[in-house]
């Protein structure tokens, strides 16, 4: 772990997620930070004369976004991203939902119930804070509408979801 520190800067989180890219590392760390408030790329690291990258190409970037650390590899096409693997954004708003969605999936593909993939192949899930809440209610019925109404989405909604919630049998 010290020669990670040191090589990217900075002190890492005991866990931080580590994205491999196949060349794109550095156009994904810009792309997100542009997204995402109070976030920024923390440090680069170059690929040297001794490769195995092109010299002077990124292989390992430091970022963050909204305070999460992110590590990110140019480490070539051996390794693509699955659903297996996705971020949950939880939004405040529809506004928040709508402008999330709108940038991360440009480029990319919207999936069922919130999931999107970027252009970069990427999964995201942008959920607004209140789902579990709605999903959590203590009346069955009341929970299976808006699991019933979740599945019909793709971009989740608010007030469809909270519609369904207090929607009576």
């Amino acid at each position: 772990m010290r020669i990670a520190e040191e090589a990217y800067g900075q002190r890492l989180r005991k866990i931080t997620p580590f994205l491999w890219f196949d060349r794109q590392a550095e156009e994904a760390m810009k792309h997100y930070v542009a997204i995402f408030k109070n976030s920024k790329i923390v440090s680069v690291t170059r690929y040297g004369e001794a490769g195995p990258g092109p010299a002077g190409a990124v292989m390992v970037g430091a970022f963050q976004l909204d305070g999460q650390d992110f590590l990110a590899l140019n480490g070539g096409p051996q390794f693509k991203f699955t659903e297996a693997i996705s971020f949950v954004v939880s939004c405040d708003s529809q506004e928040e939902i709508d402008d999330l969605w709108a940038r991360l999936s440009a480029g990319g593909a919207a999936g069922q119930c919130g999931w999107l993939k970027d252009k970069f192949g990427l999964s995201w899930q942008i959920v607004p804070r209140v789902l579990p809440e709605l999903l959590q209610d203590p009346d069955p019925l009341r929970s299976a509408r808006v699991m019933q109404a979740l599945m019909q989405m793709t971009k989740l909604d608010i007030a469809r979801l909270k519609h369904a919630h207090q929607t009576a049998s």
